[in-house]
């Protein structure tokens, strides 16, 4: 059983810590991405994507809803069986071994569960990418892809389980050193994924020499972003959609863009990457990592505040967390925590991304140019024109097309540039 007092530390310090987060969001975010007074243009996909586009994309989604709302249902409810059943528990006691052995060989077998019941769906999904001309994969470089995100994650969520049930061994108060390592991963995590976790599914290279290169770099220069140089990923090897993106912060920090991009005019090209620019030059991943460090720190200290209590362990058969029977328990609701998450990190991200769209126009200044490259993105990668409010909130995690278009729109009249 839990100390009282260490239930009641623990919870001032998810309020004080909560608090603080939501502090912390509220101010960071850029909630509006233009200055007051930009006159307001609706987002119309009807003004620049023809009725066969828009009838293209409801197809597209219609086709892939299915297989994501059965995997996302079959993973919640493995998440809700493992919370409120033995089911964890039962499996754990199977493995052999001493407690840490028991511990990862049971996140490995309940992982192993749950993507074996996943699998058909996620061959139902890639059926419809080949069908739509999005996934240029074979079958088995599609399932090599697949295990390897599978170990990732089994990696990472052995570390954290194995982590968890030893401190909780240890400390009677595990959730201090437990948010503190929490935090901790999360930007260890974020700061070595491009050079540790990136190469395992791509190649890099830097960009062949040439004015396209020189063009972005001197951009880079001129916004005051020091940028050594921009990376291209082998992404035409399994996809044909068109992608760019920044990832890590200090040492690590790198901009990629897909090798398919490269077909694109340069000027589109220039502008996509005046969008990333915008990232790196508010420290968009850096900031997002604290922030999500705190989260992680945050859902430790609810975490043990929720497995302190009887039920959850008495249903789950689970004596108490420093025992490795406690896997199942800890994997459940971690999952629930994320699914919870996801919508509230997803509208952070899109006022995140509409900000750096801001930043590529007031780069660039060449709304036309904005306008034909987010046609071509959307087009090309088959997005959603006008998803339900639903699908825009737990999935998406940047505005839509006709959104970024009417934005630019905005932009503008602001600026009093000619409308695109």
């Amino acid at each position: 059983m839990a100390d009282v007092r260490g239930v009641r530390a623990a919870w001032a310090a998810l309020v004080v810590l909560g608090l603080a987060l939501a502090g912390i969001v509220a101010v960071t975010t850029p909630w509006r991405a233009l200055p007051p007074g930009a006159p307001e243009v609706a987002a119309d996909p009807a003004r620049d994507f023809t009725a066969a586009d828009i009838a293209r994309s409801q197809a597209f989604d219609a086709a892939l809803s299915a297989p994501a709302y059965l995997s996302l249902a079959l993973g919640l409810v493995f998440a809700v069986v493992l919370v409120a059943t033995p089911f964890g528990a039962r499996v754990v006691r199977r493995v052999p071994g001493p407690w840490w052995v028991k511990a990862v060989g049971g996140v490995v077998a309940l992982t192993v569960v749950v993507e074996l019941l996943r699998w058909p769906l996620g061959v139902w999904s890639e059926t419809y990418l080949r069908e739509y001309g999005l996934s240029t994969q074979t079958w088995l470089s599609w399932s090599v892809d697949r295990l390897k995100n599978t170990a990732v994650s089994t990696l990472l969520t052995a570390l954290m389980v194995v982590v968890l049930i030893a401190l909780a061994r240890r400390f009677a108060r595990w959730w201090i050193p437990a948010a503190l390592g929490a935090f901790a991963l999360t930007l260890a995590a974020s700061f070595v994924y491009p050079v540790v976790v990136e190469p395992i599914f791509n190649d890099f290279r830097p960009m062949q020499a040439g004015r396209l290169r020189d063009d972005l770099l001197a951009m880079a220069g001129r916004d005051g972003v020091p940028v050594d140089d921009v990376l291209v990923a082998d992404a035409s090897r399994r996809t044909t959609a068109l992608n760019a993106y920044v990832s890590g912060f200090g040492a690590t920090r790198r901009i990629v863009v897909y090798d398919t991009l490269l077909k694109a005019p340069e000027n589109e090209i220039e502008l996509i990457v005046a969008h990333e620019l915008g990232h790196a030059e508010r420290d968009d991943v850096l900031s997002g990592t604290l922030i999500g460090g705190l989260g992680a720190a945050w859902g430790v200290i609810l975490l043990y505040l929720v497995t302190s209590a009887g039920a959850p362990r008495r249903r789950a058969a689970v004596p108490s967390i420093a025992d490795p029977r406690a896997v199942g328990l800890l994997m459940g609701l971690m999952s629930l925590a994320a699914f919870l998450s996801g919508p509230g990190q997803n509208l952070v991200s899109r006022h995140i991304e509409a900000r750096a769209d801001v930043h590529a126009l007031d780069l660039t200044r060449d709304p036309g140019t904005f306008v034909a490259m987010q046609r071509r993105l959307a087009l090309t990668n088959i997005a959603d024109l006008d998803p339900d409010p639903f699908e825009y909130l737990l999935y998406s995690s940047h505005p839509t097309a006709p959104q970024r278009i009417a934005a630019a729109r905005s932009w503008a009249l602001r600026d009093r540039v000619p409308e695109p």
